[in-house]
C-alpha cells in the first residue's frame, strides 16, 4: 500500500497524533510504516520509539540511510547526529511517538474499523478462547470474519499460529491486519484486547471503533506495567469507553457490551460506557444467560442455561475440556447474538461444532495409562479456576495431580508465592520449572514460588520427594511423566501454545505439546 503523506497525515491526524512541529516541506510517497530501523524499506515512515532496552531515536539516521522518507520522533528528544536528515526528509515531532502510531496507522490504512464490526474481548483470563469461539460461531453462521489473539490470527481465511509472545500487536500491525480483513471481504473482526494494548501508554488499540466489548474477568496481573490493580482495571475499561466513541461516530452497527456479572468489577465496567450491556453468569445469577447446572468431563461439558425471556432451559453441549469454558461459551453466544441480532437459541445449536483452542486444556493421549493436559494458566485466578474441578474429578478415581509450572521473569512478582500456595492446595506433586526467565535468574524465580508451596503445606511437600525445582523445562516434563501412575493427571501449565522460552542471553525454541509427545514416545507411548 502506498499513499502520499498529505493524503493521510491531515491536520486531523496531526492533532490526534499530538504533533507539535513539522520539518521538511516535501510530500513523499509513503510505502509503509515501521518502528524497527532494521526492517525499514525505501519510502517507509519510521517511528522512533522510546523503549525499555533502547531508544529508537538513536537509530533515526540508520532508518534514513535505508530509505525512510519521513520520521516521527518525540519533540523533547535530542537527536545526537542529524547528519542523515536531508531537506527531503520530513520530520514530524510529536509528544509521544508510540501513542502517535495508532492514529497515524489508522489514517494510513484508511480507517479500517469504520468498515468492520469490531468485537473486542478483554479480561485477565478467557480472552483467547472467547475470541476464538466468537470467530468460529460467526463462520458457522456463514459470516466472513477475521481475528487477532494470543494464540492465532485470521485475516478472513483459516487461522494461523501467532509466533510472537504478544497478545495485542503494535498499532501499525493491528491497523494493517484490520485493513487486510476489510479488503478480504470480512464483515467482522474479533480482537483480543489486552490491558497493555488498551493502555494510553502504548495506545495499540487507540481510535478503533469497537461495536461490541466483552469483559470476562479482572484479577491480580501485570502490576509490573500498570503499577496498581486499580490502574490495571481502568486500562481494561477503555474497551468499554470506546463503545461511546463508536456510537458518536454513527457506525453502522449499534455498540453494546457483554459483562461477566460474577466478577466483583462487573459494575465498574458497565458504568464505563453509556451503551447498553448484557450480563452472563456461570454461577446461576440472574442474567441474560445464566448457567444453572453443568456436568464436566475430560472431553467436554453438558449444561443447562436459563436465557432471559425464555421459559425453558437451553441444553448446551460443548467439546471444550474444562468446566470454566461454560462462561466463555455464554459470552460468545451473547456477543454473536448481539452483532447479528439473532436469538441465542438459534446460535446455541452450533456450540457442539466449536473446537478448543490450542494449548487451552489440551489433552495429550498416546495411549498412556494417565492423563496429560496442557493449559496456559499462569495467574493465581486461573489456577483457582482450573484446579478445583480437576481435583474433584481425580478424587473420584483416586488419581493424583502432578503439576508442572513456573512464572515469567520481569513480570509481576507478587503472584509467584500465591501460585505456589494454590498449587499446593490441590496438587500431590509439584515440579517448578522455567517459563520465561528473561533477565532474572531462573532459580530465584522458582524459589519465590516454592516459598508459597512450603508456607501453605510445609508438612506435606518435601523437596526431592514431591516438590522439585528443575529449571530445564524438557527435563521437568520428563520427571513428571516418569512419576505418573495409572489414573494420575500430569498438568503442564504456563507455556501452552507459545513457541519459545526467553532467557537473558538467548531464546530457546520450545513447543510444550510437541515436547511432551516426544517424551511420551521415549517412554514407549506412541
Amino acid at each position: 500500500m502506498e499513499r502520499r503523506l498529505s493524503e493521510f497525515f491531515t491536520p486531523e491526524t496531526a492533532e490526534k497524533a499530538g504533533m507539535t512541529a513539522r520539518e521538511g516541506g516535501s510530500d513523499p510517497m509513503i510505502t509503509g510504516l515501521e518502528y524497527d530501523s532494521r526492517l525499514v524499506k525505501p519510502g517507509n515512515l519510521f517511528f522512533a520509539l522510546s523503549g525499555l532496552h533502547t531508544d529508537g531515536h538513536l537509530y533515526i539516521n540508520e532508518a534514513i540511510a535505508k530509505g525512510a522518507a519521513a520520521v516521527v520522533c518525540e519533540a523533547d528528544k535530542k537527536i545526537t547526529d542529524a547528519a542523515g536528515i536531508s531537506d527531503k526528509t520530513v520530520v514530524l515531532k510529536v509528544k509521544n511517538s508510540r501513542f502517535a502510531m495508532s492514529p497515524v496507522a489508522s489514517a494510513f490504512y484508511n480507517f479500517p474499523s469504520r468498515h468492520l464490526c469490531v468485537i473486542g474481548v478483554t479480561g485477565t483470563e478467557g480472552k483467547s478462547t472467547t475470541v476464538s469461539l466468537i470467530w468460529q460461531l460467526l463462520r458457522l453462521l456463514g459470516k466472513k470474519a477475521g481475528f487477532i489473539s494470543t494464540v492465532q490470527h485470521s485475516l478472513g481465511d483459516e487461522a494461523l499460529d501467532n509466533t510472537e509472545h504478544q497478545t495485542t500487536p503494535e498499532a501499525t500491525a493491528v491497523q494493517r491486519m484490520l485493513r487486510e480483513m476489510a479488503d478480504n471481504g470480512c464483515e467482522y473482526a474479533v480482537l483480543e484486547a489486552s490491558s497493555h494494548g488498551l493502555s494510553p501508554r502504548t495506545n495499540r488499540l487507540g481510535g478503533i471503533q469497537f461495536c461490541c466489548a466483552v469483559f470476562t474477568n479482572v484479577t491480580h496481573e501485570h502490576l509490573e506495567f500498570h503499577g496498581t490493580f486499580e490502574q490495571y482495571r481502568d486500562d481494561k475499561a477503555n474497551l468499554f469507553r470506546a463503545l461511546d466513541d463508536c456510537a458518536n461516530n454513527n457506525h453502522a452497527h449499534k455498540p453494546f457490551g457483554i459483562i461477566n456479572i460474577d466478577d466483583k468489577s462487573a459494575d465498574y465496567f458497565a458504568k464505563a460506557t453509556q451503551q447498553k450491556t448484557a450480563g452472563f453468569s456461570a454461577k446461576g445469577k440472574e442474567a441474560a444467560l445464566s448457567l444453572k447446572s453443568i456436568e464436566s468431563s475430560a472431553w467436554g461439558n453438558w449444561y443447562d442455561v436459563a436465557a432471559e425471556g425464555e421459559k425453558d432451559f437451553l441444553i448446551i453441549r460443548d467439546r471444550l475440556p474444562g468446566a470454566f469454558n461454560a462462561g466463555n461459551v455464554l459470552a460468545a453466544l451473547l456477543a454473536v447474538s448481539g452483532v447479528l441480532e439473532l436469538p441465542v437459541n438459534k446460535i446455541a445449536a452450533l456450540v457442539p461444532g466449536l473446537k478448543p483452542v490450542r494449548g487451552r486444556m489440551n489433552a495429550i493421549d498416546k495411549g498412556q495409562p494417565f492423563e496429560v493436559v496442557v493449559d496456559y494458566a499462569h495467574t493465581p485466578s486461573s489456577f483457582n479456576t482450573i484446579f478445583p474441578p480437576l481435583r474433584k474429578r481425580l478424587n473420584k478415581k483416586g488419581g493424583r495431580i502432578i503439576s508442572v509450572f513456573g512464572s515469567a521473569g520481569e513480570r509481576d512478582t507478587q503472584k509467584r508465592p500465591e501460585q505456589g500456595k494454590i498449587a499446593a492446595e490441590y496438587s500431590d506433586i509439584i515440579i517448578l520449572t522455567d517459563e520465561d526467565p528473561r533477565g532474572e535468574k531462573p532459580m530465584d524465580i522458582l524459589e519465590e514460588i516454592a516459598r508459597g508451596v512450603e508456607t501453605e503445606a510445609a508438612a506435606i511437600f518435601k523437596r526431592g520427594e514431591n516438590l522439585f525445582l528443575i529449571p530445564d523445562r524438557p527435563a521437568a516434563i520428563r520427571r513428571a511423566l516418569s512419576l505418573a501412575r495409572p489414573g494420575d493427571l500430569v498438568l503442564l501449565l504456563g507455556k501452552s501454545h507459545e513457541n519459545s522460552i526467553i532467557y537473558a542471553d538467548h531464546v530457546m525454541p520450545f513447543d510444550e505439546i510437541a515436547e511432551t509427545e516426544k517424551a511420551l514416545g521415549e517412554m514407549g507411548w506412541k
